[in-house]
């Protein structure tokens, strides 16, 4: 069982499989087959490539049994934390059932990196780094540029507003008697539990300061439609008090005003115009991400607008997302020629390889060593590689940056310590032993 946690990436390890095996009952298995097709494509095949969400609620069906499996292997292993598919599926595998977990990128932090081993079972940990003798030849380098831009006026004066309201929230809280250590919005989410069982008159002003620091963040990050957006969806989302925020409140209201007009100019955010600039002379192909599904279809819209035709990698779950066959029908056509500039949400940072990528454009900043190691590694794969993360100076695209380059710092030295860690508790049934 070859386990990937998207469907793109599951058809690339099915196809190099059946190129570079003897093998030929390989299949491909996600959600999108019937029930009855799956039960039949568990049974007849030596291997399996599947989706972890869909293997989990199989065997969770009796529709495949764990015992099946001889060897199991995890890709993208790092994503074994909390309640993720993976961790059931190992849970659900029988205690002899060999399994093999991969990943290029370790977490920065030693209790995630003891719980990926635990559940997983691991016993032996082969670390490489790009120095190792056997991967240093097959590393191109990638040079990094971070490239920094102010907001235009239009847009500095949205946020002036947003902050206004979100700070009328914060004295609010204090009125509260709700102490918020931070401005960041993961110091109001610590905040949920004591509000909602202890302190109910905060609850309000909380979840306010919460949904405004959502809006303010899209906007800094990534400009004028992409927050109007977020916040049309906000207005109707059902049972949510909308109208104190979006109607009555004196900063507010006109920050949305302020917005429209400056979408009516045709603003949107400086890095539009930086985008545009690093892919006007384009040699190869470019990748471009940003975590957010509306700044996809933004940034689609104003690179049309210069010209650059390009192409859009965006997962299943949202309302319009791209089913399994279109995922992979985008990622051909950028492989092929067909546009040669793809914009992708997160779908497209694990382990997408076309190797003819030489320039990855960060659009937005991400506070994760994970998921920037990841993007940086879609580049640079057949040749020098280009990296290039645009930054709103002041804004959280700012905080963001600081915040992963630490945690870059702390992942650097994690396959060491996992490495030490099992050399401190040794086991007969390592990898060698098996193969």
């Amino acid at each position: 069982l070859f386990l990937a946690p998207t469907r793109v990436l599951v058809g690339q390890h099915q196809n190099f499989l059946l190129t570079n095996s003897t093998i030929e009952d390989i299949i491909m298995i996600t959600g999108e087959s019937t029930i009855e097709k799956r039960r039949k494509q568990w049974d007849a095949n030596s291997i399996v490539c599947a989706t972890p969400e869909i293997t989990r609620n199989d065997l969770a069906r009796g529709i495949v049994t764990a015992q099946k499996f001889g060897l199991v292997i995890f890709d993208e292993a790092h994503r074994t934390i909390g309640d993720y598919a993976y961790a059931q599926i190992a849970e659900l595998l029988a205690p002899n059932t060999r399994i093999v977990g991969m990943t290029a990128t370790l977490p920065s932090e030693n209790i995630k990196a003891k719980e990926i081993m635990d559940t997983l079972h691991i016993q032996e940990v082969a670390f490489r780094d790009e120095q190792s003798p056997d991967v240093k030849p097959y590393i191109q380098k990638t040079n990094t540029e971070w490239i920094k831009v102010d907001l235009p006026r239009e847009v500095e004066t949205v946020r002036v507003l947003v902050k206004r309201a979100l700070q009328a929230r914060y004295d609010a809280l204090q009125r509260c008697g709700v102490m918020v250590d931070g401005t960041s919005l993961s110091a109001l989410l610590r905040q949920r539990p004591y509000v909602l069982y202890k302190n109910r008159k905060g609850a309000k002003p909380l979840f306010m300061a919460i949904r405004i620091t959502y809006a303010l963040n899209i906007l800094e990050a990534h400009g004028i439609t992409p927050f109007l957006k977020f916040c049309e969806r906000s207005m109707k989302k059902p049972g949510i008090k909308t109208k104190e925020l979006f109607e009555n409140d004196p900063d507010f209201v006109p920050a949305m005003a302020r917005a429209r007009e400056a979408q009516e100019k045709g603003i949107e955010h400086s890095k539009i115009p930086k985008l545009i600039e690093l892919l006007s002379n384009l040699k190869g192909k470019a990748l471009i991400f940003s975590s957010y599904r509306d700044s996809v279809d933004m940034i689609r819209e104003n690179l049309k607008s210069a010209g650059i035709d390009s192409g859009m990698l965006i997962g299943k779950a949202c309302k319009d997302g791209l089913k399994q066959k279109k995922q992979i029908e985008a990622v051909e056509k950028f492989r092929e020629g067909e546009y040669n500039v793809l914009v992708s949400t997160r779908v497209g940072e694990e382990g997408l390889d076309i190797s003819e990528v030489n320039l990855v454009v960060l659009y937005d900043n991400v506070p994760s060593s994970i998921r920037f190691v990841q993007r940086r590694g879609r580049t640079g794969r057949k040749d020098t590689g280009r990296l290039v993360v645009l930054i709103a100076n002041k804004t959280i695209d700012e905080a963001y940056y600081w915040i992963g380059q630490r945690k870059i710092k702390q992942a650097g030295s994690m396959g060491e310590k996992m490495v030490k860690h099992v050399e401190k508790n040794p086991s007969p049934n390592v990898l060698d032993a098996y193969v």
